[in-house]
């Protein structure tokens, strides 16, 4: 299929139709990170323990992560307004059964299906932010996304405690399931996925073999990889936080209550929500400084973790506001690893790219919220020993974050020397390999 290349400047409708894209994105980000504060309820509802309600996280993050490559591939071969229609639909029936669910296993069921339809929105709105907005403006738009999203999960804190403690469980999430649901009509009519197109573009028959080399060509990709594992490392703590783990260290291994806890949390999306646009803008006018900027980041993120869990008792509301302010950053800070995938591919791989950068951090989210429920499970819950699993996880991505820097940075240096377009300049340093890769800086 052909694809045309994007605008030198985007249009008042591609801002439009970027807003109504990244409104997806922000019911998904709501739904996706409602349990961080139903999840003590869910335990009542569903007779469960603490370490149980791990469960649902892995399960509609592992639901996540696993979808993403296919969501990548999907995208780029039906669209994003298909895709994105599907997603709502999936988000809304999620939600509507666990408003329904009484039992453990349907709950999980529920998640399952809102993970399903949470891991076909992103990819599909950086799909579109690439088509119709030029190179310059592709990590700010982003990062606008991003901020936006954060809005979502906003009124996944106090305003949904408030309505949960209210009208209760069923009606809560049985209005947002609906309200989701009506929202795709939006979608349909008011998403393009490429500027200037009246109806959707038709496609040839599948051919597995062509989908099995558009995800093996991304995935050759030195700077596909390096998003990949910058994704790993920055956003999953303060997904472990919000998404499940957050109220429960707080009420129950920090000894705050329950509201004080969820408005604790607000911390991640107020951070997020000015820390998402900033980095864009810099990135956006500096590329140079994506790495220094992803370095610095999990520097300070081992130097919280060491104080948090090393802090003899309970830790001071004047210590854990600043340290989730920080944490709050790698959401903007993982938007680095898309910038990535997007300079390092071709247009018309960019979905695919983007769907097997956004596979690392979930993955570490997945394994870092189980690793946490089982050490809870083991330790009588001792969150000090339990939250290790964090710092682990950090610590695994950091190192194979580095080795795909340098190899990045090795194939940048051979293409510039064949004379090629690269799409940012860097000096070379000590550790620099000597001898130039023979991978090339984009295919």
């Amino acid at each position: 299929m052909s694809v045309s290349p994007p605008p030198a400047r985007a249009s008042a409708k591609s801002w439009l139709i970027w807003l109504t894209a990244a409104a997806i994105y922000l019911l998904a980000v709501f739904h996706r990170t409602s349990f961080g504060v139903a999840g003590l309820q869910a335990a009542d509802r569903f007779g469960v323990g603490v370490a149980a309600l791990g469960t649902f996280t892995v399960l509609q993050v592992g639901v996540y992560a696993a979808m993403q490559i296919p969501a990548g591939v999907l995208v780029d071969r039906y669209g994003s307004r298909r895709v994105l229609t599907a997603a709502l639909l999936f988000l809304g029936l999620g939600q509507i059964l666990l408003a329904l669910a009484t039992s453990y296993g349907l709950g999980l069921a529920a998640r399952a299906v809102l993970g399903f339809g949470d891991a076909l929105t992103f990819v599909s709105v950086l799909r579109l932010i690439a088509a119709h907005f030029p190179g310059r403006q592709y990590a700010v738009v982003t990062s606008f996304t991003t901020a936006l999203g954060y809005v979502g999960n906003l009124a996944a804190t106090v305003p949904l405690t408030l309505l949960l403690a209210g009208p209760g469980w069923t009606p809560t999430f049985l209005t947002v399931g609906v309200i989701t649901v009506l929202y795709a009509v939006f979608a349909i009519r008011g998403i393009r996925d490429a500027p200037g197109e009246a109806r959707p573009v038709a496609r040839e028959p599948v051919d597995v073999k062509a989908l099995g080399r558009q995800v093996a060509g991304a995935w050759r990709i030195p700077g596909t990889r390096l998003g990949f594992w910058v994704h790993f490392t920055t956003m999953f703590a303060p997904n472990v936080l919000t998404m499940l783990w957050g109220v429960p260290y707080l009420v129950q291994g920090q000894g705050q209550p329950k509201a004080t806890a969820s408005a604790l949390l607000t911390v991640f999306v107020f951070g997020s929500m000015i820390g998402g646009p900033v980095v864009g803008s810099i990135i956006a006018g500096r590329p140079s400084l994506r790495m220094p900027l992803v370095g610095g980041y999990l520097v300070g993120a081992a130097a919280v973790w060491a104080v948090l869990l090393g802090w003899p008792g309970a830790v001071p509301l004047g210590v854990l506001v600043p340290s989730f302010a920080f944490l709050s950053l790698g959401g903007p800070a993982s938007m680095i690893g898309f910038a990535l995938a997007r300079d390092y591919n071709p247009l018309h791989r960019v979905g695919t790219a983007t769907g097997v950068v956004n596979v690392g951090g979930f993955v570490a989210t997945t394994v870092a919220a189980l690793s946490v429920g089982l050490l809870l499970g083991w330790t009588g819950g001792n969150f000090r020993i339990a939250l290790l699993a964090v710092v682990a996880v950090l610590a695994l991505g950091t190192v194979r974050m580095l080795v795909w820097w340098r190899r990045t940075r090795a194939t940048l240096f051979a293409a510039e020397a064949r004379g090629e377009d690269i799409p940012v300049r860097i000096t070379r340093r000590r550790w620099d390999a000597r001898e130039p890769e023979a991978v090339p800086a984009a295919a």
